[in-house]
């Protein structure tokens, strides 16, 4: 009997499963509710309800680390517990969060909000302003990237009445001055672009209506994004408008206080952070200006002012190797902070301008093994003196949070994060697998010493948008995974950032196939070495590595006993037309054209699954609420699976936005439910059923 595999190759737009990217259609949602159904009677049961009631437990813990920034004189946090799900937007001081049990001064409690208001709250983010008492609060429902901004007078703890409010749109504002708001936001008619973000710029004034906003600059629909910022690190406030041409290329203009706009003559891809009347930037391509020409990922720094007078005279503050790479820059105090890979092993160099060169050190006392983070300590440039903030782990040491004030001899500890699980007889070790053109891929694996051959692995990676992928100590995986007998691996695929922009370009556009080529071999490489055999292998991977998991689902099917697929990315002819989706055209390619069709659906798993393929057990899981990546990815993929026969099962809680939960209670059930989900199906009874 003929199986029904529409969409496929040959006709790719014949596409049976359309109604199911209507998000609340009353056939779609039927489809969802029986699907959670069956997977939550299947999986749902008393050890999930243990697990997610253990793990929910650990993300509520009092004594994890509430993780600050400076404001002014006092220090920020949103904290969530059991007792506050939503969160609640708190200060103390610097002197109080020195103390093991700080006292801390309540901002605002988003849940009584929430249920004050009716409204499925949370609070995503918190603009200020120096010397301003009052903040623009960006309110999301449910997780949801698109939010509601509204107004809030600190001083009273309370929101503003006539104050600016904005409906729900995605994008935000920044204040100009106490009684102006730059407006990057998508709201109003023929104001976002077809990413579904901002398109303009516009002055927002106190008491005027927004339609009414003037126009300050604005870009073209096909764009990703406009946004404007203030800066008040120079000595005459000023404003930079950024028009984001892709995901990877930008334009940049500068504002100055007397409304002069000027496009600055650099290349669209770098990363550029500027500071008083200096600026650094990175270079993605290699740039030739006034007879030299520097690489790609090199750092260059000049005076803004030389700059815009002419100069081209830059200095050179860093210089990429193959396995050697920048992984940010930022400003903090007046000096540039690098943050750099080297070997995965954590670099930093803070570079000072003068008026005639430029002073280079390393950042010392800091481990150069592990995840080491940085970043500066006052939420406002303006405002640092220098310190900075540092996080401080590996897959089997719970997070350290230093303070590195500026001028001392070594890091504070601040905060130390409680041990999770426990760790006797395990080890991190380092390996590199042989992809299948030869390039070496680093992995990272945690579990027991020595090699079982059978070992329950649980793999993770992602391989995409140049992000790099950390070995981080991560208290679900060490408590269910890791300290009843498994393994964990993570893998450092191309398309991420780890090695730089060639790295990055080596896994992007056509390339794509090649990382999920270099997942593939990670797990031959565990069998290879006796640490377990394929059947013993889970894999996950969410968003962009939803696109890697079904593509080993349907490529490489004999290396993996289950796969848990989250927030997916998986229908590339139809990806560019769901909500944000046209923004990843300069990761992934165009599907409307016919030369980027041919390698888009080289992994489009969705075309090209096949019948009587011996592919293993699927979670296909999403968020309805989740307005970046559309749920319908994961539910047309799931309902074409089962209707071909395979074992596939979906799951949709209906908040979490781009996540897995709007708190922790939701976010530990999700995690738990693919845990479960992936032991029954690699045969791993974990002394915990």
């Amino acid at each position: 009997m003929s199986v029904d595999d529409r969409p496929t190759l040959s006709a790719p737009d014949d596409d049976p499963w359309l109604w199911l990217e209507e998000i609340e259609g009353k056939l779609a949602l039927d489809f969802v509710a029986r699907q959670n159904s069956l997977t939550l009677d299947a999986f749902g049961g008393k050890a999930f309800g243990r697990d997610r009631d253990i793990l929910a437990a650990i993300y509520d813990r009092p004594d994890n680390i509430p993780y600050v920034s400076r404001r002014g004189d006092d220090l920020h946090n949103l904290w969530k517990d059991a007792t506050n799900p939503r969160g609640l937007w708190r200060k103390t001081s610097l002197a109080e969060f020195r103390k093991p049990h700080p006292a801390w001064e309540i901002m605002l409690d988003v849940d009584q909000l929430a249920a004050r208001e009716g409204e499925d709250w949370l609070l995503s983010g918190i603009t200020t302003q120096p010397g301003n008492s009052r903040a623009i609060l960006s309110l999301s429902r449910g997780g949801s990237d698109a939010v509601t901004l509204r107004e809030f007078d600190i001083d009273t703890k309370s929101f503003v009445e006539d104050g600016f409010a904005l409906p729900e749109a995605k994008g935000g504002a920044d204040w100009l001055d106490a009684d102006t708001l730059l407006l990057s936001s998508a709201h109003g008619e023929g104001m976002a672009t077809s990413s579904g973000y901002s398109r303009t710029v516009r002055l927002w004034r106190r008491g005027q209506p927004v339609d009414q906003a003037q126009m300050m600059i604005e870009t073209t629909a096909d764009h990703m994004a406009m946004s404007g910022m203030a800066d008040d690190t120079a000595a005459v406030p000023r404003s930079w408008f950024v028009d984001q041409i892709d995901f990877f290329n930008h334009a940049i203009w500068l504002r100055d206080a007397d409304g002069t706009t000027t496009k600055l003559d650099l290349p669209t891809g770098i990363w550029m952070q500027a500071h008083g009347d200096w600026f650094a930037m990175k270079l993605r391509e290699a740039w030739s200006i006034e007879g030299r020409t520097y690489a790609a990922d090199t750092v260059l720094g000049m005076s803004l002012s030389a700059f815009l007078a002419g100069s081209r005279d830059f200095a050179v503050l860093f210089e990429p190797e193959p396995r050697r790479a920048l992984q940010g820059l930022f400003w903090a105090g007046g000096r540039l902070v690098l943050s750099i890979l080297d070997e995965l092993q954590p670099q930093f160099e803070i570079c000072t301008p003068s008026a005639t060169s430029w002073s280079r050190e390393s950042l010392g006392g800091l481990p150069q093994i592990g995840v080491v983070d940085i970043w500066p300590l006052d939420r406002h440039p303006s405002e640092s003196n220098g310190d900075l903030l540092a996080n401080v782990q590996d897959p089997l040491t719970p997070p350290s949070l230093l303070l590195m004030e500026r001028g001392a001899a070594s890091p504070i500890v601040l905060k130390q994060a409680p041990k999770i699980f426990t760790a006797d007889g395990l080890v991190v070790t380092q390996h590199e697998a042989i992809s299948i053109d030869g390039e070496r891929i680093p992995y990272v694996l945690t579990g027991p010493a020595g090699e079982s051959g059978d070992a329950p692995v649980y793999m993770s990676a992602y391989g995409g948008f140049a992000h790099s992928v950390k070995p981080y100590y991560n208290a679900s995986l060490g408590k269910l995974w890791l300290e009843r007998g498994g393994t964990t691996v993570q893998a450092n695929l191309r398309g991420g950032g780890e090695f730089g922009t060639r790295w990055h370009d080596a896994g992007r556009l056509a390339g794509k196939k090649l990382s999920h080529d270099d997942f593939a071999a990670v797990a031959a490489d565990l069998v290879r070495r006796g640490v377990t055999k394929a059947k013993r292998i889970a894999a996950q991977g969410g968003s962009n590595g939803g696109i890697l998991i079904t593509n080993m689902l349907v490529r490489y099917p004999e290396r993996f006993g289950a796969l848990f697929c989250t927030i997916p990315l998986i229908d590339m002819r139809r990806y560019t037309k769901l909500l944000a989706g046209a923004s990843w055209i300069a990761e992934y390619g165009d599907p409307d054209k016919p030369e980027e069709w041919d390698w888009l659906k080289t992994y489009s798993a969705y075309h090209n699954v096949k019948a009587d393929q011996p592919y293993p057990p699927i979670l296909i899981a999403t968020t309805r609420r989740d307005d970046r990546v559309h749920p319908g990815h994961a539910r047309k993929m799931a309902a074409k699976l089962q209707a071909m026969g395979y074992e596939a099962w979906f799951y949709e809680p209906e908040a979490g936005g781009h996540g897995y939960g709007k708190d922790n209670k939701e976010r530990a059930g999700f995690e738990v439910l693919g845990f479960r989900f992936l032991k029954n199906k690699i045969g791993w009874e974990d002394g915990e059923a």
